[in-house]
């Protein structure tokens, strides 16, 4: 797969600081994919992604967005790219398509004239095919400050991809949205992606939302921690379990341990499976009465993760 992002040995050591606050950090990500990047609080994560998307400097490395230096062509590299920030940054004193105008003159699409109907025939259609695929046609001369959150979010979606980036960068996307909001975002993302080939970088304290993703990219303390897909991670840090009970729960624990099978009681019996649930359920000869298998979800892991992280420096 080709790499439309490549971060070879980043490091940035803020002044005065003890230790680096991105320490020789390697990863790349592939045209089309969709990429999680992910780190508690002071990891390291915000920095990476603010010299990303060359709102900060680097101390060293080398890095690459589709196929131009990310300091020596600084301006080809923001052409290229697509942002959704994790606070609002609308001008709630424009309506909802001058804030997709200048967006789009700021970045070269297009020369700025005073009215949408006076614009290129070319980005009328643009703004339009998109404002009708998120569905917000209907509010895209209303001022700002008359939008909801979610349609506001929904614009800031439109105006990041009105020039077409080879990478959309998504900081925190859907904070502060409720559920029928994220659920409509994520939907837009997702036909994005399938429509135009668009590489997702995304950042989110939402784990869930990841759950989906091709790559998912740990950073703790600076460094990167573990970079695979969402299913190896999970492999890596749980195990499936089965859950039991029974009404002679006795005969049940006496029977797993006959079978030399561990397992924990916690209102029920939870049985670890690293092989087949199904060879072990015909072992069983005690009647049972719940039933219940336990698939470690991307969550689960990376709270698993943290709590080893955490345990190691102690």
């Amino acid at each position: 797969m080709h790499n439309v992002i490549t971060v070879q040995n980043l490091t940035k050591r803020y002044k005065g600081a003890q230790k680096a606050a991105v320490n020789d950090i390697s990863f790349s990500v592939g045209k089309g994919e969709f990429f999680a990047f992910l780190g508690a609080n002071g990891a390291g994560k915000t920095t990476t992604i603010s010299i990303l998307t060359t709102t900060l400097s680097k101390t060293s490395g080398e890095i690459k967005i589709a196929g131009f230096d990310i300091e020596k062509e600084a301006q080809k590299v923001r052409e290229k790219i697509g942002i959704i920030f994790q606070q609002p940054s609308l001008d709630p004193q424009l309506t909802a398509e001058q804030n997709i105008r200048f967006h789009a003159c700021l970045y070269g699409m297009c020369g700025y004239r005073p009215s949408f109907r006076l614009m290129p025939a070319a980005y009328r259609k643009r703004v339009m095919e998109l404002a009708e695929i998120v569905g917000i046609q209907d509010s895209l001369f209303k001022p700002i400050k008359k939008l909801s959150g979610g349609m506001q979010r929904k614009l800031e979606i439109i105006r990041s991809l009105i020039h077409t980036p080879d990478v959309l960068f998504l900081d925190e996307p859907t904070q502060g949205l409720d559920a029928v909001s994220r659920r409509g975002l994520w939907n837009y993302i997702d036909e994005t992606r399938n429509r135009y080939g668009t590489t997702v970088f995304l950042t989110t304290h939402y784990i869930d939302e990841a759950e989906n993703v091709d790559t998912v990219c740990l950073i703790n303390n600076g460094k990167i921690a573990a970079c695979c897909p969402p299913e190896e991670l999970k492999r890596s840090l749980l195990r499936h379990e089965l859950i039991l009970d029974a009404d002679d729960r006795t005969a049940l624990t006496n029977e797993l341990s006959a079978l030399g099978l561990p397992f924990t009681l916690n209102g029920h019996v939870t049985v670890p499976c690293n092989g087949s649930a199904q060879e072990i359920i015909s072992r069983l000869k005690t009647k049972l009465t719940l039933l219940k298998t336990h698939e470690p979800s991307l969550e689960d892991a990376y709270i698993e993760f943290l709590s080893k992280q955490k345990g190691e420096a102690a």
